[in-house]
């Protein structure tokens, strides 16, 4: 009985050094049933891409990397690729739902301001989705699809 007391106590300890009580939700609290590690590696790429952080959002891409945003699938190389497409995403970006489809994350996000940005402009408050291919904790895939995820993007040719 005085273990099971000492258990709860060190179980409760534990857990607020973790952030028991933070309000600010975090990858765990995420609807859609996504796994949870490529759910966390979407999530910090959003914050610090919110933040402005842009060497911290580039931090979470592998090279290489294919990106789509409204384009055909492009293969960056480097880590100044990288941080020239975060650089051109206007919008921060809050993480609001990760379903998981034939291998991809399909996340939906309310787009925000950017700290020290400001040029979100009327997107402020819209919804946006992308499709996320996390491996080995990092990004290789980022591909701009519906904000009402169904299904994971076709496969593609990447062109350089």
């Amino acid at each position: 009985m005085r273990f099971l007391g000492l258990a709860l106590i060190v179980t409760t300890l534990a857990l607020a050094g973790c952030g028991g009580g933070d309000d600010s939700g975090g990858a765990a609290s995420v609807p859609g049933g996504a796994d949870p590690e490529a759910v966390e590696v979407i999530d910090s790429w959003a914050k610090a891409l919110g933040e402005n952080d842009i060497e911290k959002a580039s931090s979470y891409f592998d090279l290489p990397t294919i990106i789509q945003n409204g384009t055909p699938p492009l293969r960056v190389d480097s880590r100044r690729g990288i941080d020239a497409f975060n650089n051109s995403l206007p919008c921060g970006a809050e993480l609001t739902r990760a379903e998981q489809s034939k291998g991809y994350v399909i996340a939906s996000f309310e787009l925000t301001e950017r700290t020290g940005e400001g040029s979100c402009g009327p997107g402020v408050g819209s919804s946006a989705g992308t499709a996320f291919l996390i491996e080995d904790g990092l990004i290789t895939e980022w591909r701009r699809v519906s904000d009402e995820p169904t299904v994971a993007p076709a496969t593609t040719t990447p062109i350089i």
